[in-house]
């Protein structure tokens, strides 16, 4: 027979699971602006029946574990967009800046110079006597030279930038893996009891979303055999491994975080990067990771991204990256036109002069100015400047090709600005055009004018891409993360009817008591008294 308080123990279980409801719903609300928070519900669960001769009966109901309500294939799909937006958002702020500096087509870039250079020596050549346009060419000259130095100095210290903010990214990585690791540590005290820690696995996953943001990786859970009696909902501890960008792992797994199967004990590897033996803005080299180096660094996120903009060098490989490659044809570029101007201007005579002119543009005492080899060790466009000696005294500008610098001698100066159209091919040839004096720099195509013009457009392209590819990306991410917003994050509206509904709950459990205590009443109170 059905025990007389049967009805009163059911009562007070839901009595019970309505308020843990109440509570986890409150829980909700009170977090609905907090980043990274995953809506949480009570698992309500029927207890066992009661087997009554006449069938069974049910004995209400128990409120189970509370459990967050989240979707892992979106949280990995979130992170793998979310790294590539990391990627392309580094690359179009260090190609904005770069574009910034070139800042072409204007009135002030090295177009407008060179072109204002050109068209003094244009002047020159209709003028040759005239000394307000020589002095002009030596002025005009001098800005083509700062403008280099300006364009050769800021790129520089921008790459400097790129390589401070490369240990930044490298110092964040550092610091949250080790907050992720405390967080394991604090998880593996809750889950061998059978808990959920469910506001500690939403710190970790925020950590590991911003994680994903700076490098690629791949998170592995680990459920350690010697972990107690964790629940079967349990997540486990994190293992964290750097992973290529198309998520494939590398040959030895590099992990940035690793848990023992075992036991559960940590160790976090922390990462570095490597970069040349000596000088300024040395370009790197591999990330290393617990002595093991990445050569490949295809792992994407902001810190590859960084390193591609600020420069790396494989193994084997000429170094590579969009500020070493925008400077290097800058000084390829600087040093061909001054050696050949020089060249050409040292064959002429200055006005009224019986000597060879001296040179035009002077790379200081660091560099030979007499050599034809290119160096790549030497920054030509950060040391060009124009000889003090042409400055101080432009009559000594070379308009001239005869001995004696005739008034009327005016060859040279077509031939000092026939250089900006002339074909690189052609450079460094003596006066016969039987003898090549050098080598032009390896890359280096078409003329001055067509060369630049190209590096503009190559750097706008690329910019565009850049920005594209973020712009395309960051839809991606809105969706996906929309998505997992949609499964994940709290609406208001959803709680408070979820209020409403296990309030009435709460209250129709009360009812019952009072509609069973006053049955007891009843047959205590008043049964058996028939009669007195």
């Amino acid at each position: 027979m059905v025990s007389t308080f049967h009805g009163l123990e059911t009562a007070k279980r839901a009595l019970t699971a309505s308020q843990s409801a109440l509570y986890t719903t409150g829980h909700n609300i009170s977090n609905a602006n907090t980043q990274g928070y995953t809506r949480q519900r009570v698992d309500f669960r029927t207890t066992n029946p009661y087997n009554a001769p006449y069938g069974q009966i049910g004995t209400g109901v128990e409120p189970g574990q509370v459990i967050r309500i989240r979707e892992n294939y979106l949280d990995v799909q979130y992170r793998t967009e979310y790294n590539k937006f990391g990627y392309y958002s580094s690359i179009s702020q260090a190609l904005a800046k770069m574009e910034d500096i070139i800042h072409e087509p204007s009135d002030t870039g090295l177009q407008a110079v060179m072109d204002k250079f050109w068209n003094s020596l244009q002047d020159l050549a209709n003028n040759p006597q005239n000394s307000a346009t020589r002095q002009v060419v030596a002025s005009n000259g001098k800005m083509f030279a700062e403008t280099l130095n300006y364009y050769s100095n800021s790129l520089v210290r921008i790459q400097s930038d790129l390589g401070q903010e490369i240990d930044v990214k490298v110092g964040e990585i550092n610091a949250i893996i080790s907050q992720i690791d405390e967080l394991n540590k604090q998880i593996a005290t809750v889950e061998p009891h059978g808990k959920l820690p469910n506001d500690l696995y939403d710190r970790r996953d925020l950590l590991v979303d911003e994680l994903s943001k700076l490098i690629n990786i791949e998170v592995n859970t680990v459920i350690p055999k010697q972990y107690g009696q964790p629940s079967r909902t349990a997540v486990g501890l994190y293992e964290i491994r750097i992973v290529h960008a198309n998520g494939s792992d590398y040959g030895e797994g590099i992990k940035l975080l690793e848990v023992n199967a075992t036991n559960g004990h940590s160790n976090i590897n922390q990462l570095s990067v490597e970069k040349g033996d000596k000088g300024a803005n040395t370009l790197v080299s591999a990330i290393k990771v617990a002595g093991k180096e990445i050569k490949d660094l295809g792992f994407g996120g902001e810190l590859g991204g960084l390193i591609k903009s600020y420069g790396y060098q494989l193994p084997g490989e000429v170094g590579s990256g969009y500020y070493p490659d925008m400077l290097e044809n800058l000084n390829k570029l600087t040093f061909a036109f001054a050696m050949e101007f020089n060249h050409i201007h040292t064959q002429g005579y200055g006005l009224g002069e019986s000597n060879n002119a001296p040179i035009f543009f002077d790379f200081g005492s660091n560099a030979i100015n007499n050599s034809y080899e290119y160096d790549p060790t030497i920054h030509y466009a950060q040391m060009i400047k124009v000889n003090e000696e042409i400055i101080s005294d432009p009559s000594k500008i070379a308009a001239a090709f005869e001995e004696g610098g005739y008034s009327g001698d005016n060859d040279n100066a077509f031939r000092l600005a026939d250089i900006f159209t002339k074909d690189f091919g052609d450079y460094f040839k003596d006066k016969t055009e039987e003898t090549q004096l050098g080598s032009v720099p390896k890359g280096l195509t078409g003329n001055f004018k067509t060369f630049y013009a190209g590096l503009v457009g190559d750097l706008g392209v690329n910019a565009q891409s850049a920005n594209r590819n973020r712009d395309n990306v960051q839809v991606l991410v809105d969706s996906v993360d929309y998505n997992r917003q949609s499964i994940s994050g709290v609406s208001l509206d959803e709680e408070m009817t979820n209020l409403v509904t296990f309030q009435h709950a709460y209250n129709a459990s009360a009812r019952m008591i009072t509609v069973i205590d006053e049955m007891l009443d009843r047959i205590i109170n008043s049964t058996g008294i028939v009669g007195r």
